[in-house]
C-alpha cells in the first residue's frame, strides 16, 4: 500500500503552480508508469496512463498543478510584487512563507496601504502585499525571482489528529495520490474498460489542461477526482454548510459549479462503492468547478461526474484532508474501473 504522507511530501517538494508543472509531472510519471501500459505527455504537458482494456474509454483526470504567485516587479530593496495564479484570499497570504522556483524562501508581508491596522482584512488587495526574501538589494532579488517566476507555499505535510493530513496542495496533491492508489489495486487485475489516467494541467486557471485531454481521449465517461469543501467548521454560516464531513468517506458529485453530474456517472459510481463496501457521501459544492465540467462538454459531450476528497482550508497553506478519505477515494477509483460500461 503506497504511504499518503510520504507521496505528499514528495509532490509538495516538487510542486510549482499552474502552467509550470514539469517537476511533478516527471515525478508522478516515475511513480505511475510501473502500474499502466503506457505513460506519454500531450502538448500542453497533461501526464496520460493509460491501462487497456477491450471495452469502453473511462478518463479520470486529476489535476497536478496547484496555486501560486508570479514575481511581476522587484524594487529597490530587493522586496516582491506579485499576480495570482489561481484563486487567493489575500488577507489568507499575510505571514505565509513561499518557495521561489529557483528554491529561494521568503514571506509574504503588507506594505503601508494595506487595511490590516485596522482590522479590515477584508479590505487586503493582493496587490498591498509584498514577498520578503531577506535580499540587500535590487539585483540580489532579481537573480532570485526574475520578472515571471513563480512561488508556492513553502510548509511541509505533517499528521495531524484523527488521522488527518495538514498540507498545502491537498488540492489536487492528494487526487493525484488517490489515482496512483487505484492504479496500484489495479496494477495485476484484467479489465474490461479501457482506462486512462490523466494528470492535468492548468485546472486552478480554467481547466485547461483537460480540454486537450479529453479532445484526445474521447472518452465515453469522465470521472474527475478533486478536493471538495466541507460543513463541518464554524467557518460556514447555516445557509453556507454542505453536508459533507472530514472522515467519512470519498463524495460522489451531484452538482458544482461547473456541471450537474450525469445520472449515469452517479449510478455507477454508486454502484462500485456499494460492491466495494466502501463508504461514500453525496456532493453538491456550492461554488467552484472540476475538470469534470469541461471534459462534460468536450466534442459532443460526455457522461461526466466527480470523486471528491472532502478538504477543509481549500487554498490555504494549511488545507487538511483525512488519510482514510484519500485512500477510499483511490479505492473507489479502482472499484469504478472495474464495473463495466455497457
Amino acid at each position: 500500500m503506497l504511504n499518503i504522507l510520504e507521496l505528499q511530501n514528495q509532490l509538495v517538494a516538487e510542486a510549482l503552480p499552474s502552467g509550470f508543472e514539469k517537476p511533478q509531472r516527471k515525478l508522478l510519471e516515475a511513480l505511475a508508469a510501473p502500474y499502466v501500459d503506457e505513460v506519454f505527455t500531450d502538448t500542453l504537458g497533461n501526464l496520460i496512463c493509460h491501462k487497456r482494456g477491450p471495452g469502453k474509454r473511462i478518463l479520470f483526470p486529476a489535476h497536478m498543478d496547484v496555486i501560486g504567485l508570479m514575481i511581476t516587479f522587484v524594487d529597490q530593496q530587493g522586496y516582491l510584487r506579485f499576480e495570482p495564479v489561481g484563486g487567493h484570499s489575500p488577507a489568507g497570504l499575510i505571514g505565509a512563507t513561499v518557495r521561489l522556483e529557483s528554491g529561494a524562501r521568503g514571506a509574504i508581508w503588507p506594505d503601508a496601504s494595506a487595511k490590516v491596522e485596522k482590522g479590515n482584512y477584508g479590505a487586503v488587495d493582493i496587490h498591498d502585499l509584498y514577498i520578503d526574501l531577506g535580499a540587500k538589494s535590487k539585483e540580489e532579488a532579481e537573480k532570485l525571482a526574475p520578472i515571471g517566476s513563480v512561488a508556492v507555499f513553502d510548509a511541509q505535510p505533517s499528521l495531524a489528529a484523527g488521522g488527518c493530513m495538514l498540507t498545502p496542495y491537498a488540492d489536487n496533491l492528494s487526487s493525484c495520490i488517490a489515482l496512483l492508489i487505484a492504479m496500484e489495486q489495479l496494477k495485476d487485475q484484467p479489465v474490461k474498460n479501457d482506462l486512462y489516467f490523466v494528470f492535468t494541467v492548468q485546472e486552478e486557471v480554467g481547466l485547461r489542461g483537460v480540454k486537450s485531454a479529453a479532445w484526445r481521449v474521447q472518452p465515453h465517461m469522465g470521472i474527475a477526482v478533486d478536493v471538495t469543501a466541507t460543513g463541518d467548521t464554524p467557518a460556514q454560516q447555516d445557509y453556507q454548510r454542505m453536508a459533507v464531513s472530514l472522515g467519512k468517506g470519498p463524495t460522489i458529485k451531484i452538482k458544482d459549479g461547473s456541471l450537474l453530474c450525469n445520472p449515469q456517472v452517479k449510478n455507477h459510481l454508486r454502484q462500485a462503492a456499494e460492491q466495494a463496501g466502501i463508504t461514500w457521501q453525496d456532493e453538491i459544492l456550492l461554488s467552484g468547478g472540476t475538470d469534470a465540467g469541461a471534459v462534460q462538454v468536450s466534442r459532443e459531450g460526455v457522461l461526466s461526474g466527480c470523486i471528491s476528497i472532502p478538504c477543509r482550508n481549500i487554498h490555504a497553506p494549511g488545507e487538511m484532508v483525512s488519510l482514510k478519505d484519500v485512500e477510499n477515494a483511490g479505492r473507489l477509483v479502482a472499484a469504478a474501473s472495474l464495473l463495466e460500461l455497457k
